[in-house]
């Protein structure tokens, strides 16, 4: 496919792909991943294979690997045009979409984890015997991120339909106000010498 791009786009294309690739950790994904995502968000035609793994200078192996598994994200989805025998890609161009995608993933493979973790640590004080005044405390901590991590979790997935553009307005309105909650309370706090006295 011959590159009819101009050379201030694929400047701009070439610094977006490095950018969100470096930003990929942030998201839980490899770099990979990210720099295919971000060359496809940036491309207005999809692209197929072939031109993904020249631009990113990747190889075949890697370049399926990532694509299937951002079509698996639904970050990416598979084009066929009539006629030609190779896949093409396109890259989901809703920000807000593409970032409710990301928390519920990192969400899905980091915070489950951690949270069946913490519970499996609980076991280990269902033994039957009394606990020492040391083991109650840490127990109820441990009890506290649990409370903490699933009261989160419920949180994300009743928030994250609503987090889109058309609800921008009601969502701009949610943020003031949590400022101006955190802006009087920040107020009301007393100063570091130990009272509110100016």
């Amino acid at each position: 496919m011959p590159d009819t791009r101009s050379e201030r786009f694929k400047e701009a294309s070439e610094q977006f792909v490095l950018l969100w690739g470096e930003m990929a950790s942030a998201w839980g994904i490899n770099k990979t991943m990210a720099q295919i995502h971000a060359l496809l968000y940036a491309e207005s035609k999809p692209l197929d294979t072939d031109t993904i793994m020249d631009r990113l200078k990747i190889s075949r192996g890697n370049a399926n690997m990532n694509l299937r598994n951002l079509v698996q994200w639904q970050l990416v989805n598979k084009v066929h045009f009539k006629g030609k025998r190779k896949d093409f890609y396109t890259a989901e161009k809703d920000v807000w979409n593409i970032v409710a995608v990301l928390i519920h993933e990192r969400q899905q493979r980091e915070i489950a984890p951690i949270q069946q973790n913490l519970i499996h640590c609980l076991d280990l004080f269902e033994t039957g015997h009394e606990l020492t005044e040391d083991e109650a405390e840490f127990k109820e901590r441990i009890e506290n991120f649990i409370e903490f991590l699933e009261m989160f979790d419920r949180f994300t997935e009743a928030m994250l339909p609503y987090i889109n553009r058309k609800n921008l307005k009601f969502l701009k309105k949610l943020v003031k106000l949590a400022e101006a909650h955190q802006s009087l309370k920040g107020e009301s706090e007393p100063t570091a010498s130990g009272n509110n006295y100016g």
